[in-house]
């Protein structure tokens, strides 16, 4: 991508269609489950907190690789620092909100400290760098003894009930969704995809990279630890396997990649695919398992825009369509 590309993205219209609108209108579905608490019971909260919590996730790590090409391979690496920063903040008598907001803020601060030695790598050598971090910070937790080692930290105050569990990721949701919207009706937007597609031509032309690139790792990895001290605080215990597991890396991955990187629905259509395929199969782990992987395999393969990239193509043929 050289410099008149980058002039013509400045002046190009927008890709997708008002993913905002779309975003405010499942907001408001939320809220609406939320308030009708004698309809909507201890099945409908926890799922709906699960898929706030993986729709953060999602956004953040979209910000990141389908916006800033930044594929990381390190959400757990923030994940887990927010969940242990929230439990110890907590359990030495911070309030919920402080140790909330601490939680994030360490997860900011991690990115900010591993900046300059992670964007020296480029490409398939910053996603290893990523996964590297990711299982350094979990073999230092299962050693560390202060963090409680392998067994790891049990939360001492009592944790808010589902229905306020909910209400926080919904809020966090929220912030996750207006923060995105700011990013993507931006700007900053046709800076970072610009980034994204030619470092070097956007650096020859003004642009600065690692300005560019830091702001969107410190706002992913804030939210992701912003996700991480939740899904602590909702289990009331963290310990290194599971809070700075694999597996939140694959379960974000493959929501983007099948929602679609790069466009403003991923997070929501990916997460409301991939959680209510894991409930149709939850009996079948083995087989839900092979089925996401072959999805997957197509996606990549025969949709490269994901399911958003569906919808966004249906929405241009209506849009234009209707003004015939």
């Amino acid at each position: 991508m050289g410099p008149a590309s980058i002039s013509a993205a400045a002046s190009a219209p927008p890709r997708a269609p008002p993913g905002f609108a779309l975003s405010l209108a499942l907001l408001i579905a939320f809220a609406a489950l939320a308030l009708l608490s004698g309809w909507a019971g201890d099945y409908v909260l926890e799922l709906g907190f699960r898929l706030l919590v993986l729709m953060t996730l999602a956004e953040a790590w979209n910000l990141l690789a389908g916006y800033g090409g930044l594929v990381s391979l390190g959400t757990a690496s923030f994940v887990g620092l927010g969940a242990y920063a929230l439990v110890g903040a907590m359990n030495r008598g911070v309030p919920l909100a402080l140790a909330w907001a601490a939680a994030g803020i360490a997860a900011a601060l991690l990115a900010l400290l591993v900046s300059r030695a992670v964007f020296r790598l480029r490409g398939l050598y910053f996603t290893v760098g990523t996964l590297a971090l990711a299982e350094a910070l979990r073999l230092f937790m299962v050693n560390y003894q202060p963090f409680g080692g392998a067994i790891g930290l049990f939360l001492s105050p009592d944790a808010p009930s589902l229905r306020g569990l909910f209400l926080l990721a919904l809020g966090l949701f929220a912030v996750a969704t207006l923060l995105m919207q700011l990013a993507t009706d931006s700007r900053y937007s046709i800076l970072l995809r610009a980034v994204r597609d030619d470092e070097d031509a956007a650096a020859q032309i003004g642009v600065r990279p690692f300005r560019i690139k830091l702001l969107a790792f410190v706002v992913a990895s804030l939210l992701m630890g912003l996700a991480g001290a939740l899904q602590g605080l909702k289990l009331g215990a963290v310990e290194p396997y599971g809070m700075f597991g694999l597996q939140w890396t694959v379960n974000v991955l493959a929501i983007v990649v099948i929602g679609g990187q790069g466009q403003r629905l991923a997070a929501l259509i990916g997460a409301l695919f991939v959680v209510s395929l894991g409930e149709v199969l939850a009996a079948y782990p083995a087989l839900h398992l092979a089925i996401t992987g072959v999805i997957l395999i197509l996606v990549i393969r025969f949709a490269p825009q994901g399911l958003a990239g569906w919808v966004v193509l249906l929405w241009r043929r209506l849009h234009h369509g209707s003004q015939r």
